[in-house]
């Protein structure tokens, strides 16, 4: 289903409307919680790719926090939130290496 349209009820009955409203409703809260976490990853991403180690180590906390919640509210799968973690934990210790060499 394309982002942003409603979910499409057939029947009236009084449950299938509640079940169509909750899910709605749980849709923008995991549209909120996604874009959330992806910004923030975005943020670190170019503070790494800038090569600002201070910016990077004040991005990196609230980043990992952001995507160890997304994965306790189901949005993103277990594996996919560690493997996101472990990159920019690679990227994050590779930029402080050469901030550390200089």
């Amino acid at each position: 289903m394309a982002q942003g349209q409603a979910t499409k009820v057939k029947k009236k009955k009084k449950s299938v409307l509640k079940r169509a409203a909750q899910a709605q409703q749980r849709a923008e809260v995991n549209r909120a919680n996604r874009t959330r976490v992806r910004t923030m990853m975005r943020r670190l991403r170019t503070a790494i790719t800038a090569g600002d180690a201070t910016a990077a180590s004040n991005l990196l906390s609230p980043t990992m926090s952001a995507i160890d919640q997304a994965i306790t509210k189901g949005v993103l799968h277990e594996n996919t939130g560690n493997r996101y973690k472990s990159r920019l934990t690679v990227a994050f210790n590779g930029i402080k290496a050469k901030a550390a060499a200089k």
